[in-house]
């Protein structure tokens, strides 16, 4: 009588069989995958890398401001021992009332002393006209030797009488000594007083005085 095989003892016999060789060709399988991989990865990077050139620059140098030093400080003043001061270099100690009342200003000038403007018919003329004036001025050696030229105006208080009483200087030439030349040259001529109607009056007067060199 012949013996039957158990198809369960067979079954798990050709199951140990091919777990163990489907596993085995997996492995198989993975290894040649990623051989390909790394070889299809290596050509790709390498098409890509470029060759660059680098040029090297030479960079300018940069110049730096040297700042001015700072100013030095003030010196302090010491006081010398030395006794060989000259009398120049020290003060002398003054007497001053603090307590004091300082004198009064000077009174103002008088309504005498102020420009008015009075109307007159007849206009303060010099005898022998501006003319004589110019032969009565001396230029003064000063202003000559610097050889200063111009006008200068003054204005003159005219009396009744035709006489020079005031003056003022209104545009001066300088202090040189012209202005008053110019003074003394108004004054040595005698005035025709001016007139208001019949009236002679005293008015103020703008007279030019003109220095010249020859």
């Amino acid at each position: 009588m012949a013996l039957r095989k158990n198809p369960d003892v067979d079954l798990k016999l050709k199951y140990k069989k091919v777990i163990e060789f489907t596993l085995v060709l997996s492995l198989l399988i993975c290894i040649l995958l990623f051989q390909a991989f790394k070889k299809f990865e290596k050509a790709t990077v390498e098409s890509k890398i470029e060759i660059q050139k680098i040029q090297a620059e030479e960079i300018p140098q940069t110049l730096q401001e040297k700042l001015p030093p700072p100013p030095s400080r003030p010196a302090i003043p010491i006081e010398s021992e030395s006794e060989d001061i000259p009398e120049d270099a020290t003060i002398e100690e003054t007497d001053i009332d603090f307590n004091e009342v300082p004198p009064p200003p000077p009174p103002p000038a008088g309504d005498d002393d102020q420009i008015q403007f009075i109307p007159y018919d007849e206009a303060p003329q010099p005898i022998g006209g501006f003319a004589a004036i110019q032969k009565k001025l001396k230029y003064p050696e000063i202003a000559r030797k610097a050889g200063i030229e111009g006008s200068v105006i003054i204005y003159a208080k005219i009396s009744i009488k035709g006489i020079v009483i005031k003056t003022r200087v209104i545009k001066p030439l300088g202090n040189s000594g012209c202005n008053e030349a110019a003074i003394k040259a108004i004054k040595a001529v005698k005035w025709k007083p001016a007139m208001q109607r019949d009236k002679p009056v005293e008015v103020w007067v703008s007279v030019p005085v003109r220095f010249k060199l020859r």
